[in-house]
């Protein structure tokens, strides 16, 4: 693939994605450094209550199956946790995508055999926690489990490399809100502290993206302009393909753990300000024409936050005068 930018370089200047990682890899190092620095690690046997654990029906004959009432999470915690899970069930794919696209070798391929080391703690904490405090139908979740890993996951971001780095700023920070938010909805305290260990990884793992994303602007302004404005407009959390995924989505957003206002708040606009975005000047007609669109999009999209906000509030007027009746 072959792309090009009138920046650094003659205004022909073509720029691959080999020429990118190479001229990222000094900063992929750097964050590389910072990130082994900070990053705490753990072990997620020391997050489920294995006291509350007893078997399931099959092979012992002490199996107790599975009952909605044995479960202390809330409606709307099991749902999102389910949706968590399945999502970071998918890391196999997860990795083969960005080992294709950063490669294996030098800075870049520690950081994803790293990233993908602390990725997979996130699905076995999860699946223990669940199964052992019977928060899920065990049997259900298998079959998801089988139905969206057989699916394989292909991103929406392979176009370049940067539209994989731009994605991935705001997808971890979209995923680090969604288990934070999912904790606070659980009902749990266990849950809650989990998904907070999680969300932390989560949150680190957003820094790096976010600080690569910043030095793309300083090497490839255009290209990282449209990229970022390619990636806002068409977002999809990675789950988007599992089964029942929209109505999943739907319940997620009515319970306040991620619906369009979480995404402009909490998601989008905090990356963007990181990013000065509406603040960069200097770009080619292209770029321009990415940034005046990217912030006609986030206007769109605050209007399209403050109408849900306005039906949500109006349901739950319709909820609380329904229990006061």
């Amino acid at each position: 693939m072959t792309i090009t930018s009138p920046h650094l370089g003659s205004p022909s200047a073509a720029w691959t994605d080999a020429k990118l990682l190479y001229a990222l890899e000094e900063v992929v190092e750097k964050e590389l450094n910072r990130h082994l620095k900070v990053a705490k690690d753990w072990m997620p046997h020391e997050y489920v209550p294995w006291s509350d654990g007893r078997n399931f029906p099959g092979f012992f004959e002490d199996g107790e199956a599975w009952d909605k009432e044995q479960s202390k999470v809330t409606d709307i915690g099991r749902i999102a946790l389910v949706v968590n899970l399945l999502t970071e069930d998918n890391l196999p794919s997860y990795h083969h995508e960005i080992a294709s696209l950063f490669g294996r070798d030098g800075a870049w391929g520690t950081w994803v055999h790293r990233w993908t080391a602390e990725e997979g703690r996130h699905g076995i904490v999860m699946r223990d926690y669940l199964l052992t405090s019977r928060a899920v139908d065990p049997d259900q979740l298998e079959q998801f489990r089988m139905a969206h890993m057989s699916e394989g996951f292909e991103s929406d971001n392979r176009h370049s490399m940067l539209h994989s780095v731009a994605y991935v700023a705001f997808q971890e920070l979209a995923t680090r809100i969604s288990h934070r938010n999912t904790g606070h909805q659980s009902g749990d305290p266990v849950c809650d502290r989990m998904l907070a260990r999680i969300a932390a990884d989560e949150n680190l793992h957003m820094i790096f993206y976010r600080n690569l994303l910043k030095s793309a602007f300083e090497i490839a302004p255009d290209l990282t302009m449209q990229a970022v404005r390619d990636v806002v407009v068409n977002f999809r959390m990675p789950g988007h393909g599992m089964p029942g995924f929209e109505r999943f989505a739907a319940q997620m957003a009515i319970g306040e753990v991620y619906n369009l206002r979480i995404h402009h708040d909490d998601v989008l606009q905090p990356v963007l300000r990181f990013l000065k975005i509406m603040d960069i000047d200097g770009l080619g007609p292209e770029g321009q024409q990415a940034q005046d669109e990217l912030g006609l999009f986030m206007g769109g999209l605050d209007s399209e936050a403050a109408k849900f906000d306005e039906k949500l509030a109006a349901r739950k007027a319709r909820m609380a005068a329904r229990a006061g009746s």
